[in-house]
């Protein structure tokens, strides 16, 4: 063997590809620098430039995400506008309270509200419509929006997504001011387009991001949601009380015309695939195609349902997934709702403090992103690790919180903190079920995103429900006790069948049926053993 045997190279580059990052004794490098080969055969590092294009991507992702919750946001502050008060009204102190419920606080009784003129006369239950109109839409195209990544390319999925949202977004008063018909329907329309852009972003970091470096990535791009509900709250309170562009309507226009401004940049500097790429530098592509068994291939795989549906770390990721959005879904709708009817603090009011919450669970992304990165990147943590402590933190630490609200009662200032650690400990997930599916299937990661997502969907729906039937003329300190409890045991179930089922190799049905079975006990890709689970090993 000599140094400029290329059989030799080549063997030697895919021994390297075998090891991710934390297997490699963690060195710091392997982010910044990789292997090139001069003209003599022998390998010499070569640094990177300082700006990397996947810096570019993530990005432009996290904006993107980050104006996609802000559209999808704003309506629900500003119909308050739209719609108005009723005639004001005197508000006396002078109800009786029961031992299970709070009284209000004296500097808040005998209020006369003030009657703000709405544009709109639509009565509690025709709002409920025009506000739960979108997720019609947007559970329906989720598994849709995956598979299409993963034929056409997560450029066009995503950036298409965030587009058509956007220019929907600037229609809405128009369609708003012709009739409620056509503002449901466009709240529809929007929620489909934008059920394609969670799995058409994560196609997109299946192909681009390596193993060791999802946690760090997955951080940036996924703390949009929180950082738009931050930004779109503050803001879109603030125009809707204002004279601009007509008050309410100037919220649509403005968070509409981004999205279509950033569309032009999307399209324009980001690519489906790094040897796509006019711009990437050597060092960077050959570093990410060293690693090509762990990233999203440019080969479109056929759909594997059955081995899908019986495999046991899916179901521990959908079982994660689920957990976690019946969490979220219920602390984003009903605990605002109890704060109000039990503390008597309408939060909606103050924006500070209705993006509180999002605020803590923002930078506590960053923080936990940052530490687990770290932890990788050493050598300190393995990758199955980090996924199953950081579902650990988002799922268990708002558990305890929960527990704790049940032993609040009347004390406003702790509901409060409560609900920023529930809502803010759940950043954590960012490292946890939303790298799994890239972990699992880097070919089918839109399509895995789209499953969970629309089972996810179920859980925004089934969440207020059983509140509703819980707390409907109960507006009781034991029935929000039970309407706790039920939630702290979803994430007590799904956070532990997401740690004990859950794994980070990619699993045998990612590759092609016909490679599969060429494959049976040899090493596939240059990267896993991906039969030996399940056939014997042959004799080569």
């Amino acid at each position: 063997m000599t140094g400029s045997d290329p059989e030799a190279v080549e063997a030697n580059r895919d021994s390297m590809a075998l090891k991710p990052s934390h297997l490699n004794g963690g060195m710091k490098e392997s982010h910044t620098t990789t292997l090139l080969l001069s003209s003599d055969g022998s390998q010499k590092p070569a640094e990177t430039p300082c700006w990397q294009v996947r810096y570019t991507l993530a990005l432009l992702a996290l904006i993107g995400i980050a104006l996609m919750y802000g559209m999808r946001v704003i309506l629900s502050i500003a119909i308050v506008a739209m719609v108005g008060s009723k005639e004001g009204h005197h508000e006396s102190n002078e109800t009786l309270y029961s031992a299970d419920s709070c009284p209000e606080p004296q500097h808040t009784a005998n209020v006369t509200k003030e009657n703000i003129v709405g544009e709109f006369d639509w009565d509690e239950t025709t709002q409920g419509v025009i506000l739960g109109s979108f997720f019609w839409g947007y559970a329906c195209t989720n598994i849709l929006g995956g598979r299409a990544a993963e034929y056409s390319g997560g450029k066009r999925v995503f950036g298409l997504g965030i587009f058509l949202a956007a220019a929907l977004t600037v229609i809405t008063p128009i369609s708003a001011r012709t009739s409620t018909e056509l503002l449901i329907a466009v709240r529809v329309i929007g929620g489909i387009v934008q059920g394609v852009v969670f799995p058409g972003i994560n196609s997109m970091l299946a192909t681009w991001i390596l193993p060791s470096e999802r946690s760090r990535y997955n951080t940036i791009v996924y703390s949009g949601f929180p950082l738009g509900t931050v930004v779109s709250l503050p803001v879109g309170g603030w125009l809707c009380s204002s004279s601009y562009l007509g008050g309410w309507p100037s919220v649509f226009y403005l968070f509409g015309g981004l999205g279509l401004i950033w569309s032009i940049f999307w399209f324009a500097l980001v690519h489906d695939r790094p040897e796509q790429h006019p711009r990437i530098s050597q060092a960077e592509l050959s570093h990410l195609q060293s690693y090509k068994g762990d990233t999203k291939s440019a080969q479109v795989v056929a759909l594997p349902l059955r081995e899908i549906f019986t495999s046991l770390p899916f179901w521990g990721l959908m079982m994660g997934a689920f957990g976690y959005d019946y969490g979220f879904y219920t602390l984003l709708t009903e605990i605002p709702t109890y704060l109000k009817n039990m503390q008597h603090f309408d939060i909606n009011q103050n924006g500070l403090l209705s993006c509180l919450p999002f605020l803590v669970m923002w930078l506590w992304g960053y923080v936990w992103g940052t530490v687990m990165d770290r932890l990788s990147t050493y050598g300190k943590l393995s990758i199955i690790s980090i996924r199953r402590i950081s579902m650990g933190m988002a799922l268990y630490g708002a558990m305890l919180s929960l527990i704790i609200m049940c032993f609040v009662n009347c004390n406003s200032a702790l509901a409060v903190v409560v609900l920023c650690l529930a809502v803010g400990l759940s950043g954590s997930a960012n490292c946890g079920f939303l790298c799994s599916h890239q972990d699992l299937a880097p070919n089918f990661a839109g399509t895995l995103l789209g499953f969970t997502n629309t089972f996810g969907s179920f859980a925004g729906v089934f969440a207020p429900m059983i509140t509703g039937a819980l707390t409907e003329g109960n507006q009781t300190i034991t029935a929000w006790r039970f309407v706790f409890l039920i939630t702290v045991g979803m994430y007590l179930v799904t956070g532990t069948l997401y740690i004990c089922l859950i794994s980070e190799r990619t699993q045998p049905w990612n590759e092609p049926r016909s490679k599969v079975n060429d494959c049976k006990g040899e090493k596939c890709n240059g990267t896993q053993e991906v039969m030996l689970p399940k056939l014997p090993a042959t004799d080569s």
